[in-house]
């Protein structure tokens, strides 16, 4: 039997990349049932897709295992855009049935308030150097491909992984300086919307913490972190991590049904699309 919380939460897969774990994020899936899906950005990476990125089967059974989540569970998907996929600013906010397109949201659960955001907003390089931006995202992609071949030779000697990124990150004062100074910003942002917490993505630096009262959520990554929030129906917030999951038994047999308890979303007025049935098939969008 699946085990069925309120909400997930899972951010940055990058699909369209080679670092992406679309695979291990569709397998995670597979594993839980869930009210509520919040996809929070970055999902589809489309400067990556634009320049070398290459489009999988993997990636669009990651977007099969969504629609099958909404179809067959009835559960209502929230993509939030995010800075590499900000081709969705074209279409947002757009709502299709049980799926909604939005750039933020505010989530109500158990007398708690959350802005939930993919968090770039908030990174001035991001917003308006966009080209050392760019350059930025170069250099990740260089660390993935490095840590590629570091695990590669890490795996014939019986070791176990390593993520070079992190710990380049662990290891530059700038970047940790950065990462600390993001955060308490965003806890700053939950704040002056008086919201009880703050829910993000963006840094691949999975976090549950507690930052001048304001409850600090970060779901992490599908590149390397390979981590989703999960809350359960008494509001707890607990960061699951794929590398702990136990997948000796199947749990995609049955689902504990739980009544309808939707949360209440504080967002502007949609564009509502009718249609009959989703369509299981997916090709990647054009980003030209």
């Amino acid at each position: 039997m699946k085990t069925h919380f309120k909400t997930i939460v899972i951010s940055d897969v990058h699909l369209g990349t080679k670092g992406s774990k679309a695979k291990e994020a569709s397998r995670f899936l597979k594993q839980y049932s869930c009210e509520n899906l919040i996809l929070n950005g970055d999902i589809i990476d489309g400067w990556q897709l634009k320049k070398s990125g290459t489009w999988k089967r993997k990636h669009t059974r990651f977007f099969n295992r969504m629609l099958k989540m909404i179809e067959q569970e009835n559960t209502k998907v929230f993509y939030l855009r995010g800075n590499h996929d900000d081709f969705l600013d074209q279409i947002l906010p757009l709502q299709i049935g049980n799926l909604s397109i939005l750039a933020d949201m505010i989530y109500e659960s158990n007398g708690k308030k959350y802005f939930i955001t993919h968090g770039d907003i908030f990174d001035s390089i991001t917003t308006n150097l966009r080209w050392i931006a760019y350059l930025g995202d170069m250099g990740y992609t260089f660390l993935l491909w490095l840590n590629r071949l570091v695990n590669y030779h890490r795996r014939k000697r019986g070791l176990g992984y390593f993520s070079l990124s992190q710990y380049v990150k662990g290891k530059v004062k700038s970047a940790v300086s950065y990462i600390d100074q993001y955060e308490e910003e965003l806890a700053k942002m939950a704040k002056a919307k008086n919201c009880d917490g703050i829910i993000c993505g963006h840094i691949h630096k999975a976090e549950n913490r507690i930052i001048d009262g304001i409850e600090y959520l970060n779901s992490g990554d599908w590149v390397e972190t390979m981590s989703a929030l999960a809350e359960d129906h008494e509001g707890n917030w607990q960061l699951i991590y794929y590398n702990e999951m136990d997948f000796s038994q199947d749990k995609t047999d049955s689902v504990q049904l739980i009544p309808d308890t939707a949360p209440t979303e504080n967002v502007r007025e949609l564009k509502t699309v009718a249609f009959n049935k989703l369509n299981d098939g997916l090709t990647p969008p054009n980003f030209m």
